[in-house]
Order: C-alpha cells, then structure tokens, then sequence
C-alpha cells in the first residue's frame, strides 16, 4: 500500500477533525468563494473547508488519498443537503483523473502539505488551476512555538529515522521553499504571497481527553506512540504531549479545549 494513504487511514481524522470546524468556516469566508468558482479542495479530509466552501455556493470537489476521510466527506455533504459538493479519492502528487485549467481556485489546509513529492503537488496544483486562478495553502511551520508544529516535532523524536529520500512536509511552512516548488512548476515569486495565520481547535472537553483523540486517531501520533511502546518510552511522551497540550490551552483548567495554532497562509495568483 501507498504509505501516505496508510498513514492518514491508519486512525480517524474524522474525530479530530470535528474540533477544526469553526476555524474552517472562518478561513473559508476569507477566500472570496462565490457561486461562480469551481473549487479543488485538496487533501480535503472529511470537508472541513469543502463543506463551507460549497455552502457559499460555489462547485466543489474534494480529493483526498485516505478512503475512509472521502466516504465520511461524501456522508457529511449528503446530510447537509449539498448537491454541489462531492469527494473522491486521489493522489496531490498525480492528479491524473482531474483536467488542465479545471478549477478556478485549488485549496489545500494542512492536506497536499503531507503528501511525497512536494514539486510534483506544486506542478499537479498549478496544472489544474485556471490561468488567472487562485491557490490557497495553509501549511504548517517547522519550529513554531504553538500546537501542531510542536506535536509533529515531540512525535518525530520518538519515531524511527525516515527513509532515504524522505522530505518533510514541515517544509511546506518555509517561504523560500514554496517559492522554490512553485517556481519550479512555472509560477514567478511575485505571484506568491505570505501571511500567518491561526487555526483553533475547539472541543467541549479538557485537553488531556483531546490528546486522547491525537493518541488513538492521528496516524503521525499513533506511530510515534507504537515506536515508544516498543522501546519502553510511551510514558515519557505522553507526559511531553500532555504538558503541551495543557500549556497550549487558552481556557485553561475550564475543561475545555481552545487551542490556536500558527500557520503560514500561501496564495499563488496564476
């Protein structure tokens, strides 16, 4: 099995995902959709950001490589009434089933990020986005102080080295390099622009019971939990995430959850 898809099947995303809810609409509402825009949401999830995309009224079509995260994505619209939002599967590295200049604005939020091959995603966005359109990535940043960015970096330290060849996606949050891949994929650094941002997550319980969700349902944590176990350090990394997550949480011992996270926003113009 392709081990990206592996990855984000491994758990349910689906679960963590209902915390992003809020912070997906709120960032959907800065894009300009309008019902004229045809819409790619790559690495779409279970549509935290299609779903309000398509609710504004533009077409929307989700892709993302886990098959699990398209049939929750596909019951989510349907039970939303939405006949102009649909999920299939697919690779961000080969978007061989999708046609050149498609969509009017391709979106990925924490999606393409993690897929291998970062030139390959930079060209397959470029390829299917219109001349004239938009793309829109929400990356997260390599070394930043607040939620993800310190999970992937605790999680990493517990997991075995990488393969050969293995690029992180953290990199995705680095400027230089997502010049670097656009460019490479025919796009001037003049039509790429940066902006940080925030992404909250939101839960009606206190954070410990919300690591619970990362520890059981996020592929990248479950490794990094399986790889302890087995060398007698589960303990350790527990207590590092929770003292993260406990020291991330703005509402404090309320026993719920409001957690910000930075990430860098990129909008290519074509």
């Amino acid at each position: 099995m392709n081990p990206n898809k592996q990855l984000w099947e491994k758990g349910d995303f689906t679960r963590i995902a209902a915390s992003m809810r809020e912070s997906g609409a709120e960032l959907v509402g800065k894009l300009g959709i309008t019902p004229a825009l045809r819409v790619l949401d790559l690495g779409c999830g279970d549509g935290t950001t299609a779903i309000p995309a398509a609710k504004l009224g533009a077409t929307v079509l989700g892709v993302d490589i886990a098959s699990n995260l398209v049939q929750a994505a596909n019951l989510r619209a349907k039970a939303a009434g939405l006949t102009n939002c649909s999920f299939q599967e697919g690779d961000a590295s080969n978007l061989e089933n999708l046609q050149d200049h498609s969509f009017d604005l391709t979106v990925s939020i924490f999606g393409a990020m993690f897929a291998p091959r970062p030139h390959d995603v930079a060209k397959e966005m470029v390829r299917v986005t219109r001349p004239g359109g938009r793309i829109v990535m929400g990356n997260w940043i390599p070394g930043d102080p607040t939620l993800v960015a310190q999970i992937l970096k605790t999680s990493s330290a517990y997991t075995p080295p990488p393969p050969d060849g293995f690029v992180s996606p953290m990199l995705w949050g680095v400027e230089d390099q997502v010049i670097e891949r656009f460019g490479s994929a025919g796009v001037p650094k003049e039509k790429i622009t940066f902006t940080r941002d925030t992404y909250t997550f939101i839960a009606p319980f206190p954070p410990a019971q919300f690591l619970d969700l990362f520890r059981n349902y996020y592929g990248p944590t479950m490794n990094a939990f399986e790889a302890a176990e087995k060398n007698n350090k589960a303990v350790e990394l527990q207590h590092e995430l929770e003292t993260l997550f406990n020291n991330q949480n703005k509402n404090g011992a309320s026993g719920t959850v409001h957690i910000p996270a930075t990430f860098l926003r990129v909008t290519v113009t074509l």
